[in-house]
């Protein structure tokens, strides 16, 4: 890291406290990613340190002692944010703030932070800041000295921030304004969402764990440009492309924001209208990272997810991404239907569009029809709309053989009837 590198990221220190009953290794990895997010909110971690404690202190977090070593700590290395493993409780923030001279901030916070950073949409920003201020609400009472120093950094970012040192009843005013504007929105996205329901377009959704390479596939498999990077949370505002298969069906592909464990309640509730195009989708896409060691907890934080959403009768093709990198205790889940793919590899792109096309088989109706010349329209739209398995002419009957699958609610069933073979 260059001198010009280290100026722009805030130096911080990690304080986790592992609890007996907590298992070490999901422990461990729970800093790591700490860690990883730290990064992502431009920070350079310049000391973590742990306790192992029966329960969380009720006051501190950690104990007395810690508080200490970590205030010796502060003293020696200035770190300008410390970073807390849990969500910390109002009067938690507030005693540790007293104490010490840097930011206290927690983990829900930094993720705010993230996601405040990430927001491009006018929807994503407004469910941020409303994350936000629902986040912060409980936690302004008797806050002067801290909330004045909220001046920038880690923890202090996005819509939210020039809002915090106003009183509770302006908040509670502007809460219920991102409301009033987000139903607006989501009342759009339910009129377009209807719109592609009439036009029987399939839908497909992209879910998993954040940095699992959802946004690399979604590039690979549309030819997009959605933004990625092996940062967490590098995508955050959905995007919807064309993805055609190739029997030349057209497709709707939608890339979501990445999952975590203990993502803040705030943030679910706040983009579950985002989250409502899972809802929606005919086929979910669950891309895992196979070469993470913890990969099988990332499966079952997206799983947990995914139940809450009430998914359960949408069929789930899982993706094990990074196959060239795969953990060497990887081994895949029996729980769905799954491929072990690269999103670099143009033969497992392929693989995975004709593995779509064999899923969507199974909700279809076979067809054979004989169409003339005449009918150069319909026939193009068997090849957009439908799986177009055969296609010869005959020239017998001077008519187009086709053969191949369709859904059996779409308007073109109803065309089809009078040129059944």
């Amino acid at each position: 890291m260059t001198k010009e590198e280290t100026k722009e990221f805030e130096k911080a220190i990690l304080v986790g406290c592992q609890l007996q009953s907590e298992d070490e290794g999901r422990f461990g990895y729970s800093l790591e990613e700490l860690k990883s997010l730290t990064k992502t909110a431009k920070g350079q971690v310049v000391m973590t340190i742990t306790q192992k404690r029966e329960r969380i202190h009720p006051a501190t977090y950690i104990g007395r002692g810690k508080v200490e070593e970590l205030l010796q700590l502060e003293e020696e290395l200035e770190p300008d944010v410390i970073i807390f493993n849990d969500e910390l409780s109002p009067s938690q923030v507030r005693n540790l703030s007293t104490k010490l001279q840097a930011r206290v901030i927690d983990r829900t916070q930094l993720i705010l932070d993230i996601f405040a950073s990430r927001a491009n949409s006018k929807e994503g920003k407004l469910q941020v800041e409303l994350a936000q201020l629902q986040y912060l609400l409980p936690r302004l009472t008797g806050k002067g000295i801290e909330l004045s120093r909220l001046g920038g950094g880690i923890g202090t970012r996005g819509p939210g921030e020039t809002k915090l040192e106003t009183d509770r009843r302006h908040i509670h005013r502007r809460i219920d304004d991102i409301k009033n504007q987000l139903s607006v929105i989501v009342q759009h996205r339910e009129r377009y969402r209807e719109r592609r329901k009439k036009n029987n377009t399939y839908q497909i959704a992209l879910v998993g764990y954040t940095n699992a390479g959802k946004s690399t596939l979604f590039n690979r498999l549309t030819e997009a440009d959605s933004f990625e990077e092996n940062l967490l949370f590098a995508t955050l505002d959905p995007m919807t492309r064309k993805m055609i298969l190739p029997c030349g069906l057209t497709t709707l592909l939608t890339d979501t924001v990445g999952f975590i464990q203990d993502l803040p309640t705030s943030l679910i509730a706040a983009f579950r209208s985002t989250l409502e195009e899972v809802k929606e989708a005919d086929l979910i896409l669950h891309v895992v990272d196979s070469s993470n060691p913890d990969y099988f907890n990332h499966e079952q934080t997206v799983h947990k997810l995914l139940d809450e959403l009430g998914v359960e009768s949408i069929p789930i093709l899982t993706l094990y991404n990074k196959k060239d990198k795969k953990h060497p205790d990887f081994v895949p889940s029996s729980q769905s239907s799954s491929i072990l793919v690269s999103a670099f590899d143009e033969s497992d792109l392929l693989f995975i569009k004709t593995t779509i096309e064999d899923t969507m088989i199974k909700d279809m109706k076979h067809y054979q029809v004989s169409l003339p010349s005449t009918e150069g329209r319909l026939l193009a739209y068997l090849k957009q709309e439908t799986i177009l398995k055969e296609l010869h002419y005959n020239e017998d009957s001077e008519k187009y053989d086709c053969t191949g699958f369709i859904f059996p609610n779409h308007s073109l069933t109803g065309q089809l009837r009078e040129f059944y073979s």
